[in-house]
């Protein structure tokens, strides 16, 4: 551009003065461009903003509470004494052997505990007398006698009753061989008896079933000590077993819907009896009395019985070879309605019965036999409020075929509207309110 200005005669601009300041300027602005990092093409900005930062700094190695990346801050030194340490010997006051240590301390420090001390937490092992042993602990001799008995209390105040250690270390040349399961149950047994005797109620006494834990271990033993060709064949009956259970809901489901479309046209047909029956009360001629006389009018009231007899839940036996739970037996099944859930709903606030009870084995038995109960009491209502229903279309048939007469009812017959059938004597709920 200077070439062209001198050819063509021009005035050039005035060169910048070459100063130290503006080269190192130049090189400045050269360097952090290079510095510059672009981010890579893909990644997101805040993962890319994780690897630097504001000063451009590689990420640190560990994790640091400094600020400044890897680089540590210097130490301030001043113009005062450092503290002087000492090698001073302490003791632990949990050790009863007495044993001295050393450590390093200030000088400046005050002689304190040990403060680890505090975590060595020992266990309250109850200490009887000969007395107490032969009025409430003795057994018999062959499974316990009170020198097994004193190893079994000193082993569980060494081990803190750990059970497995206290097993390892029973002594069987002098006291026999004994299982955790008989340490477990002699140590409870005891425990318990003691508890009961000094009157100390507000310890709890555990109950120890060895049985039971043999048991356990037998099963988990059995089921560890598998093959390969029993692993499959389990697995083979427990997917032979979904699918009988699959079917099982799916006849369950086409029977319910069965029951729905039974229903649907029940109340159909009973819509339009009852039109029939309201028809008929307004026409007096001859010939619908001749055709009323001679057509046996249908009736609800064998249906209602047949409901009544079919009442009742039939609760799933869960008999499975899986794991389940106790509370999935008082599970409603399937086939349960809508309308019967709610009715039973209702009937279990009528009575104040809680809907979910503990599932111990009493209770769901009872509860399930109660919830049937309730199913056939709501059905029991309502065959009796058809049955009503039925000698008042009788009575004002009987009134619209023979004019000036009265169709009286039996009293045995005639159930009073108001009484109250809620309190049936066959419901005793007094177990699970």
């Amino acid at each position: 551009m200077a070439d062209v200005r001198d050819i063509l005669d021009l005035e050039r601009p005035a060169t910048p003065e070459l100063t130290k300041e503006s080269v190192l300027a130049k090189n400045k602005k050269i360097y952090e461009k290079k510095l510059a990092v672009k981010r890579p093409e893909g990644m997101h900005r805040e993962v890319f903003a994780l690897l630097y930062n504001d000063n451009k700094d590689a990420p640190p190695l560990l994790p640091t509470d400094t600020g400044t990346g890897y680089k540590q801050t210097k130490a301030r030194l001043g113009m005062k004494k450092v503290r002087r340490w000492e090698w001073a010997p302490f003791s632990n006051p949990a050790r009863s052997d007495g044993a001295v240590f050393h450590h390093w301390k200030r000088c400046s420090d005050e002689p304190k505990e040990y403060p680890f001390a505090k975590f060595n937490k020992q266990l309250e092992i109850p200490v009887y007398n000969i007395a107490e042993y032969n009025t409430h602990l003795k057994t018999n001799p062959t499974k316990w006698s009170k020198p097994q008995t004193d190893h079994l209390f000193d082993l569980a105040k060494r081990f803190d009753v750990r059970f497995i250690i206290m097993a390892d270390r029973w002594d069987r040349a002098n006291y026999g061989s004994k299982t955790v399961e008989d340490l477990k149950e002699r140590y409870y047994e005891v425990i318990g008896l003691l508890n009961k005797v000094r009157g100390t109620p507000e310890k709890k006494i555990y109950v120890f079933d060895a049985d039971h834990e043999r048991r356990r271990k037998e099963q988990l033993k059995k089921l560890f000590d598998r093959n390969a060709k029993q692993i499959e064949e389990e697995q083979t009956l427990l997917n032979e077993l979904k699918k009988i259970e699959a079917r099982k809901k799916e006849r369950e489901r086409k029977t319910q819907d069965l029951q729905k479309l039974i229903s649907q046209a029940d109340q159909q047909q009973a819509e339009l009896q009852q039109q029939h029956a309201t028809s008929s009360h307004k026409k007096h001629d001859k010939k619908l009395k001749k055709k009323i006389q001679q057509q046996p009018r249908p009736s609800k009231v064998d249906s209602v019985v047949n409901a009544v007899e079919s009442a009742g839940i039939k609760f799933t036996d869960l008999r499975g070879t899986g794991v389940s739970l106790r509370s999935q037996k008082m599970k409603l099944p399937a086939n349960v309605g809508q309308k019967k859930a709610k009715a039973l709903e209702q009937a279990l606030q009528e009575f104040k019965v809680d809907p979910n009870p503990p599932p111990i084995e009493e209770i769901c038995v009872a509860f399930n036999e109660l919830r049937s109960d309730m199913v056939l009491l709501c059905e029991l209502r309502t065959a009796l409020a058809t049955c009503n229903f039925e000698l008042e279309s009788l009575k004002h048939q009987y009134e619209a075929l023979c004019p000036g007469k009265t169709l009286n009812i039996p009293a045995a017959l005639v159930n009073p509207p108001n009484e109250d059938v809620s309190g049936v004597s066959e419901l005793d709920v007094s177990g699970l309110v």
